[in-house]
């Protein structure tokens, strides 16, 4: 009988590694023909012009230039563009820290009105963002900040949905924790960065890239709020370069890969946390 047992373990445990081999190699299959069209992005950007246009195509440039590249820096300005993408971006992660402090003190302080206040701030992320552009502008108008860069960075500051996160991660906190701390001696700021911040890595991390993706991939509100080129972003140029050489393949590749490459680098570098997001939350 035991045996017996033995032997149905074995093949139960043989058919599940049978299972799950299938299963991986279905999914490898799958995320490498998702992924053929990225490859092709890439590899196309190190290409010549007349290469990306032969027919057939080819996967893997024949001579690697960087041409494609010193053309974007050289005659499109993507330098300049690129300096105003990364203060956006930054700015966004001060906006970060705002946001991360106010989630902080609708968790843990007791205040009249908080929970209006808080209900408040959710149907903000009711209103679609095209609906407040109007009003938003005609406000930054009066204070004579359109086309500048105060202008472009200050409406996206803070958010109603990454307060949201903030408040619901850090109630979880245990209030026993930061009363520790104050008992000796510590003040609310240096509680907030010493204890509460810390603890909040995986929440911090999934809103960094968050962040970062929106910050770095700003086209709409510059594009409003902005008269002169020398405070476009990326995103804009981009659209600029597929405008101005439509017809140079080679050019946009390059232009698309220098904006996608950052983000799956940041994504990478935060992975991590992210999985220590969802194991936190599946152990709560």
């Amino acid at each position: 009988m035991i045996s017996k047992t033995l032997r149905n373990q074995s093949a139960y445990s043989k058919r599940e590694r049978y299972q799950q081999w299938a299963a991986g190699i279905i999914l490898a299959a799958g995320g490498l023909l998702i992924s053929i069209p990225f490859i092709w992005m890439i590899l196309s950007a190190f290409k010549t012009e007349s290469e990306v246009m032969q027919i057939p195509p080819t996967l893997w440039p024949n001579q690697f230039t960087l041409e494609n590249f010193v053309n974007l820096f050289e005659n499109m300005n993507f330098a300049l563009y690129l300096k105003n993408t990364l203060i956006i971006v930054l700015c966004s992660f001060i906006g970060l820290f705002l946001n991360a402090m106010a989630g902080y003190g609708f968790a843990k302080f007791q205040f009249k009105g908080r929970d209006k206040l808080f209900y408040l701030v959710l149907a903000t992320m009711m209103i679609p963002g095209q609906v407040t552009m109007i009003p938003v502008y005609l406000i930054l108008n009066e204070m004579h900040l359109t086309n500048t860069m105060v202008g472009i960075v200050l409406p996206g500051l803070v958010g109603a949905f990454s307060i949201f996160l903030f408040r619901q991660f850090m109630s979880t906190i245990p209030d026993e924790l930061l009363e520790a701390a104050r008992l000796d001696g510590a003040s609310e700021f240096r509680v907030f960065m010493q204890i509460v911040l810390p603890i909040c890595r995986p929440i911090l991390a999934v809103q960094g890239i968050l962040t970062f993706i929106a910050g770095w991939n700003s086209f709409l509100w510059p594009l409003i709020i902005a008269n002169d080129e020398s405070l476009y972003t990326l995103s804009v140029a981009l659209s600029l370069l597929k405008g101005q050489y439509g017809g140079n393949f080679a050019l946009q590749m390059a232009g698309s890969t220098f904006m996608v490459v950052p983000i799956i680098v940041i994504f990478m570098f935060f992975q991590k946390y992210i999985i220590e997001s969802y194991t936190i939350s599946g152990m709560k």
